[in-house]
């Protein structure tokens, strides 16, 4: 068994009462209703995710499976600062318009708005599978509240956020995130953002930064900034490298005192929204309809020969209307609509409002670029996160084998971590850094999240021309105490609570 203490695998029994651990130890003489027997697996608690874009996906049975299927029990929601709530119904529909090849659309009861955490979160309780948590998005936040402006909030809009923060912390969120890439988030500066972590109280601030990569400095500086204004916990999200630059800038913060966090997943490539990657900051993709303008006339006539280098690294995900694109490079589908790639890029998101989706390569593709992965989990305050998608027909394959590749790749045949310390870093680390005391652990008293994997198979088979393929190893699992994988298939049981900070 791993505990989760990061005390090496020991042989005990697991006793479960209700939706709790009732006993761990050598219990030979127990009677129960249902027997799991785990000879030959490790036993470990239920895996947290740190960063998933599962918001309306959550609902889906085959994202569930996937997620089981690696042993998570957990998705951490409201990422990047954009998500469905709090806000009107206006606010609802340009977060879900904006970000849908992230979150997807809403589900029927929520579409039309307006909406509170608490509403949210009644939605995910016990309607699913996996548990819940929710972040605070502050992109979602400030539209409510200034709408797409890109002014510096005033006095009455940081009180009027300020007031959101509050009564959503209030209902249950597990903290405060933020997208300084996306809109309206790029708008906010430190003093914005440090007001709006003097609430949280020992939560997290969860940054998507300003800057990742060579650049990374200036988005870790903004967030030491943070810090530093407000007192808050940070954790920074998708935290991957070049290892070199990034490694000193956490070990600079914690030297500050800062409490600091960060999540990784184990791949080089990332998934996004083509708008983020493929616009100049000037184009107002905040409002949809003045930004297709812009791309539709000679406005940005001098940027698009300067992104030809872009084209190529750039694998189209999601493209509602053209789905015969999707799996195709930028290139490849350009070619194939008789196009250049330019010409198809500003036809794509004009044909999807926005809404097209891409994986998109790092410069630092290959054995550097894994080697900084492998320096970045190793780190003691690294978390996992798949940063996972479900958007789209040929989405990344990590929302479907981060947390299997973590077993499979790096503890049984990398070695980066011991069976012991993955069990922490994916499970006891996460819970403790979002406030629910009572998940991350095998002890008595704690929820009774539990997985139950062969160490000898379990691993990750989804590959980038194969996104959607099954991780395999990870056969029971139980959520509060219910077994709702069996055999490695779902039971059709939904024990999945929304998790309040405890």
């Amino acid at each position: 068994m791993l505990d989760g203490t990061g005390a090496p695998p020991y042989r005990a029994d697991v006793g479960i009462s209700g939706d709790r651990v009732a006993a761990v130890g050598r219990l030979g003489g127990a009677r129960a209703g249902t027997v799991i027997d785990a000879a030959g697996r490790l036993v470990a608690p239920g895996f947290v995710d740190c960063h998933a874009h599962g918001d309306a996906a959550v609902f889906d049975a085959g994202v569930q499976r996937a997620a089981l299927r690696q042993g998570v029990t957990t998705f951490v929601l409201g990422q990047d600062g954009l998500s469905f709530a709090p806000g009107s119904a206006e606010t609802v529909a340009y977060a879900s318009r904006y970000f849908a090849a992230v979150n997807g659309a809403p589900w029927a009861a929520l579409a039309d708005g307006p909406l509170t955490v608490a509403g949210l979160l009644a939605g995910y309780d016990r309607a699913v599978a996996v548990n819940t948590a929710y972040l605070l998005p502050h992109g979602t936040i400030r539209y409510d509240v200034m709408g797409p402006s890109p002014d510096r909030a005033g006095p009455d809009d940081v009180a009027g956020m300020l007031r959101r923060v509050e009564r959503g912390l209030s209902e249950g969120a597990v903290g405060l995130s933020t997208g300084l890439e996306y809109l309206p988030g790029r708008y906010a500066d430190a003093e914005e953002l440090a007001a709006l972590c003097e609430p949280l109280g020992g939560l997290p601030y969860v940054t998507h930064m300003r800057s990742y990569g060579e650049r990374a400095g200036v988005g870790m500086a903004e967030v030491v900034e943070i810090a530093e204004r407000s007192g808050a916990a940070v954790h920074v999200s998708h935290l991957h490298g070049p290892a070199g630059v990034l490694l000193p800038l956490v070990e600079d913060a914690l030297g500050k005192g800062v409490d600091l966090t960060f999540d990784t997943y184990p791949y080089l490539r990332g998934n996004t929204i083509l708008a983020m990657v493929a616009l100049p900051p000037s184009v107002p993709g905040a409002d949809t309809d003045a930004a297709l303008e812009m791309i539709a006339s000679d406005a940005l006539d001098a940027w698009w020969p300067t992104q030809a280098a872009l084209w190529p690294r750039l694998t189209i995900s999601h493209a509602p209307g053209a789905e015969w694109a999707e799996g195709l490079t930028m290139v490849a589908a350009a070619e194939r609509a008789g196009a250049g790639p330019a010409a198809f890029c500003r036809r794509l998101l004009a044909q999807t409002r926005l809404e097209a989706g891409v994986v998109i390569a790092r410069p630092d593709e290959g054995p550097q670029g894994e080697e900084s992965v492998r320096r970045m989990l190793r780190h003691p305050s690294q978390t996992g996160g798949s940063d996972g998608i479900y958007v789209g027909g040929h989405p990344h394959p990590r929302g479907f084998g981060a947390f299997a590749r973590f077993l499979g790749r790096h503890v049984r045949e990398l070695g980066d971590w011991t069976w012991e310390q993955a069990a922490v870093h994916l499970a006891a680390h996460p819970a403790r850094r979002f406030g629910l005391a009572d998940r991350g652990l095998l002890r008595r008293g704690f929820a009774a999240d539990v997985v139950v994997f062969d160490p000898a198979t379990v691993g990750d088979l989804a590959t980038y021309p194969a996104p959607r393929t099954l991780a395999e190893g990870v056969d029971d699992v139980l959520v509060s105490g219910v077994r709702v994988l069996a055999g490695g298939e779902l039971t059709g049981a939904t024990p999945g609570r929304a998790l309040r900070p405890s």
